[in-house]
C-alpha cells in the first residue's frame, strides 16, 4: 500500500513562485510541500478511477500557497471580526510566558475563575504575576479550560508529551478494512470530487480547512454544528463551498438525524478528542455499522499517546506547549514570545487530512485496504521544526490586488474577493461551487439527496 505518510519530494510536483513568511522557521516551504501533498495524492486519485489517460500534473503556486495559510477572503466594504478574545494572548507569570486562550465562553470563564480576576485585561495581567507558568497551566487545564507555559524546544523533547508526540507517525494509519466506494458518474477529471458526500464535524481551522479544500474539487460537505455555534473571525474565511448546518446532538433526535446523514456519507472528518464520539454512541463498532464504506480522518491537538493526548489544545498553544514560540522570540532578538507568522500548524495539518483522505481514495479505488487516518497538531509542529528553510530575501506579507480573483463572492456576510487558489491538478483548478456562508444556514440533510 502506499498510503500517504510524508510530505511529497520537491520534485514531484512543479512550483512556481518565490519568496518566504518571515519567520525563523520554513512555514512557506511547509506550505508549498503541504499543497504538493493534496495535489499529488488526488492525482493517484485521478488515475485509479481512470479519470484521465495518465497521471495528472500537479503544479502549486508557492506564493499564493504561502498567502492561503492567512486569511483567504477580502471583505469589500466591511471586516471580519477579530479572531481574538479581548482577554487572550499572552501573559508573564512569577518564572515566564503563559498564553490563554480565551475565545470561547467557558474557556474564559476557567481562566477567570482559575485567577481571581475580573474580565480585564489588566486585572488578568496583575492575578498572573503571583503564579508559576507550570501551577497556572495545571489549574487552568483542571477548571476546563485552556492555557499553554512558553517552553522551548529542548524542554518540550524532554518533556513526557513531547517524547510522545516525537514517536508518533505524522499521519498515523489504523485498522485496516476493505472497502467499495460509491460510484461516482458526476465525477471527471476537472471535477474529480463531484458527487462526494463529506460529512464535516470540525471546528475552529485544521479541520476546516480540509473540508475546504475537498470542496474546491468539487466534494458536497455538510459541516454540522452545535446549535447557535459561531467562530465570527474564522468562518468567512473556511465555510467557503460547504452547506452549514445546526445539530443538537445531545437530544435523540439529533444523534439520529447524524447517523442517518452518517450513512449516507462517503467521508467522515471530525476533530473530536478521544473518547468524545464514544460517549455519543457513535463508537467505532457503530461508525463500521452505520457507514461500512466510509474514508475517515481525524485530528486532535497534541497527539495520540502520551499524557496529553486528550488534552485540548489550539494552534497557538501547541506553538507555545512545542518551543516554536520561544525559538521565534530567539530568532527576532525579542522580549516577548514569538509566534509563527499564520497559523501554520493549522493549515498544514488541513491540507494533510484532505491529502489523507484522497490517498484513502485512491487505495480503495485500487482494491487495497485502508485505515482510519489519524493527526496532530503538535506532530505536525515537529514537522516543521525538521523542515529546511531556504535562503530568500522576497518576504510574503500581506496579499496585493493581483493576488485575488477578479470575480465578487457574495458571502454570508457581504461581498469580497478570494485568493486565486495555489493548486492545479492536471485539468482541476479549485473552484467553489457556493460562497462563503454562515453557520445555521442550511438544513442537516444532504442537499443532493433532498432534491
Amino acid at each position: 500500500m502506499t498510503l500517504i505518510s510524508a510530505l511529497p519530494a520537491s520534485d514531484s510536483y512543479k512550483s512556481s513562485g518565490k519568496g518566504s513568511r518571515p519567520s525563523a522557521f520554513a512555514v512557506s516551504e511547509l506550505a508549498t510541500a503541504s499543497f504538493g501533498a493534496v495535489g499529488q495524492e488526488l492525482a493517484r486519485l485521478v488515475a485509479a478511477l481512470n479519470l484521465a489517460p495518465k497521471l495528472p500534473e500537479v503544479s502549486v503556486d508557492h506564493r499564493l500557497a504561502s498567502l492561503w495559510y492567512g486569511y483567504s477572503f477580502k471583505p469589500k466594504g466591511w471586516q471580519i471580526p477579530s479572531l481574538w478574545d479581548a482577554i487572550a494572548g499572552d501573559y508573564q507569570a512569577s518564572d515566564g510566558w503563559i498564553r490563554l486562550h480565551t475565545n470561547l465562553p467557558h474557556h474564559r470563564a476557567a481562566a477567570l475563575t482559575v485567577l481571581g480576576a475580573k474580565a480585564d485585561r489588566d486585572a488578568v495581567a496583575q492575578a498572573l504575576k503571583t503564579w508559576s507558568i507550570a501551577d497556572l497551566e495545571t489549574a487552568i487545564v483542571a477548571e476546563g479550560g485552556v492555557a499553554a507555559a512558553m517552553r522551548s524546544r529542548s524542554e518540550w523533547l524532554d518533556h513526557p508529551q513531547g517524547r510522545a508526540v516525537s514517536r508518533e507517525p505524522l499521519i498515523g494509519w489504523h485498522s485496516p478494512r476493505r472497502v467499495t466506494l460509491r460510484n461516482r458518474p458526476e465525477a471527471t477529471a476537472q471535477r474529480p470530487l463531484a458527487g462526494l458526500r463529506v460529512l464535516d464535524l470540525t471546528r475552529i481551522l485544521a479541520g476546516p480547512v480540509s473540508t475546504r479544500t475537498l470542496a474546491g474539487f468539487g466534494a458536497e460537505v455538510l459541516r454540522i454544528d452545535p446549535l447557535g455555534w459561531d467562530e465570527p473571525g474564522v468562518i468567512p474565511d473556511i465555510s467557503l463551498g460547504k452547506h452549514c448546518a445546526y445539530l443538537n446532538l445531545k437530544s435523540p433526535g439529533g444523534l439520529m438525524t447524524l447517523q442517518a446523514l452518517l450513512s449516507q456519507a462517503d467521508v467522515f472528518v471530525h476533530g473530536y478528542r478521544p473518547g468524545t464520539l464514544d460517549a455519543l454512541g457513535l463508537t467505532k463498532l457503530k461508525r463500521d455499522e452505520l457507514a461500512p464504506n466510509r474514508v475517515e480522518v481525524t485530528l486532535n491537538a497534541y497527539g495520540w499517546q502520551g499524557p496529553w493526548s486528550t488534552r485540548r489544545g489550539f494552534d497557538s498553544l501547541v506553538q507555545m506547549s512545542a518551543g516554536i514560540a520561544d525559538a521565534g522570540r530567539a530568532w527576532a532578538k525579542a522580549d516577548t514570545p514569538t509566534p509563527l507568522p499564520v497559523q501554520a500548524l493549522d493549515h498544514a495539518t488541513g491540507y494533510l487530512m484532505a491529502a489523507a483522505v484522497l490517498s484513502a481514495m485512491a487505495e480503495a479505488a485500487s482494491g487495497n485496504s485502508i485505515m482510519l487516518a489519524q493527526l496532530s497538531l503538535a506532530r505536525t509542529a515537529e514537522l516543521l521544526a525538521a523542515l529546511a528553510k531556504s535562503e530568500t530575501d522576497q518576504k510574503i506579507t500581506d496579499a496585493t490586488t493581483a493576488d485575488y480573483t477578479q470575480q465578487i463572492e457574495t458571502s454570508g456576510w457581504g461581498e469580497g474577493h478570494r485568493l486565486k487558489p495555489a493548486l492545479t491538478v492536471g485539468s482541476a483548478k479549485m473552484s467553489w461551487s457556493l460562497p462563503a456562508a454562515k453557520l445555521g444556514t442550511a438544513q442537516p440533510a444532504w442537499p443532493s439527496l433532498s432534491n
